[in-house]
């Protein structure tokens, strides 16, 4: 087994994703050594070179195609792979690839014994996330989801601009699924350190704010719905985010984000992946920061646990309980 290497990172899958993740994470400075993993060899490799060929821009940094040798001297494994969706295929058939893919690379992860912490990005995060701690044993806090931190990054954008307050200084999250029953809690946002309805009340530019209100949650929902249908997928965004998620974990910070974890009691919620507000640092998900929610907003988030537990048993189902994966299908 190797030596943990500090602040090496590695990405399985180079896509639009992986690729947009790396990019972001080698002009960030926090990772020493980038390896990109694919099942498509010469893609990892051309990414791996592009990048490569700006490092006299960038600070110093290790790009290189990789294998799954590289798990094992990784601090974090981020895994951005999944198969495409073909023509006629059902949802539930791509989910049940993408949790043997998922699963296949768990388990490579395991067998070299690796002591990264593991960050699932491929869609369904949160069902995935699930099938990924299952089939690889590994404790809770070392595998979790990139869940709705970009979630959460639209929701702040769309309030900075309707607020017209830089984005930085607005503090809002989105929780629950990573899909269409994500629940915006109001309740939890900031504005400058004051709750919202204190900041509205001193900003005097707000007719019909739940009008407001209602536009903004669904611009949240849909804003990756528009950019899918206007250029075929999501990747600057999920990028940023990544880094942010990923830096939180070498750099030990103990940040408070919005990842998709399992919950075993935490908001009345059981045997669960979704998002919840996290500390995360260089064990990973250290502890869930279970805040207080309205009614309303408890009510939703037990509705949206809900519906992941019906896609997580329809995938059961499906699959006859087998989403352990296929390690011919590893990537």
């Amino acid at each position: 087994m190797k030596s943990q290497r500090a602040r090496k990172v590695a990405i399985v899958g180079a896509g639009d994703v992986g690729a947009s993740f790396a990019y972001a994470l080698a002009q960030s400075g926090l990772a020493e050594e980038i390896a990109l993993i694919d099942l498509n060899a010469e893609l990892a490799e051309a990414q791996a070179l592009d990048l490569a060929h700006g490092l006299p821009y960038m600070p110093p940094v290790h790009i290189h195609a990789g294998s799954a040798d590289d798990y094992a001297d990784a601090a974090v494994v981020v895994i951005t792979a999944g198969a495409r969706q073909r023509p006629g295929e059902s949802r539930l058939n791509l989910l049940g690839r993408n949790a043997a893919i998922v699963a296949g690379i768990m388990k490579d992860i395991v067998a070299c014994a690796s002591p990264a912490v593991v960050v699932i990005v491929t869609n369904p995060v949160d069902i995935l996330t699930h099938v990924a701690l299952r089939s690889s044993g590994l404790p809770p806090r070392r595998v979790f989801g990139s869940g709705t931190v970009l979630d959460s990054a639209r929701f702040r954008y769309l309030l900075s601009r309707h607020c017209r307050v830089d984005v930085r200084n607005v503090h809002a999250y989105v929780l629950g699924e990573h899909g269409d029953s994500e629940v915006a809690v109001w309740s939890m946002t900031h504005v400058g350190g004051m709750a919202l309805s204190d900041y509205c009340a001193i900003c005097g530019r707000c007719d019909g704010w739940q009008v407001a209100k209602d536009e903004i949650v669904r611009q949240v929902l849909n804003s990756a719905y528009h950019i899918i249908d206007y250029k075929g997928s999501t990747c600057y965004g999920i990028g940023l985010a990544l880094v942010r998620i990923v830096g939180a974990v070498l750099r030990n910070e103990r940040s408070v984000l919005t990842v998709s974890s399992l919950l075993n009691g935490a908001y009345g919620l059981h045997d669960v992946c979704l998002s919840v507000p996290c500390i995360v640092d260089a064990g990973g998900c250290e502890q869930i920061a279970a805040g207080r929610l309205t009614d309303d907003e408890a009510s939703a988030l037990r509705r949206s646990a809900e519906v992941l537990r019906q896609t997580l048993a329809a995938l059961d189902t499906a699959s006859g309980g087998a989403t352990t994966g296929d390690p011919k299908g590893r990537l």
